[in-house]
């Protein structure tokens, strides 16, 4: 007996609904953009750090880039300012993962 078979027994009048998948960030919900996102390399604090700068899109759209950026490299970072900071220098990889998504990346310094 699993557990809808037990349910059905403890609430007999319940009827399920049915439950929808949440909608998965799709690449074509981002807003694309002809500029060049600028990505960039600093220490701040004696530590390495790499900004993305120059998305004029929706800050949610830039939001959401942030997250699943930071989720792909297990990184942390940060949403500030119309800037995304991630920490350590990972601009090869966001540059791949930028370039796979459709945006133009530009390189910047070193």
């Amino acid at each position: 007996m699993d557990l809808k078979d037990q349910l059905k027994n403890l609430f007999p009048e319940h009827i399920p609904e049915e439950v929808s998948e949440e909608k998965e960030t799709n690449d074509k919900d981002i807003w694309l953009q002809d500029d060049p996102i600028i990505c960039k390399y600093e220490k701040r604090k004696g530590k390495p750090i790499t900004i993305l700068e120059g998305y004029t899109g929706a800050d949610e759209d830039f939001k959401i880039l942030a997250k699943e950026l930071k989720q792909k490299l297990s990184v942390g970072g940060s949403f500030k300012n119309d800037k995304i900071i991630i920490q350590g220098d990972y601009r090869d990889k966001i540059m791949q993962i930028l370039k796979d998504k459709g945006f133009a990346v530009k390189r910047v310094g070193g």
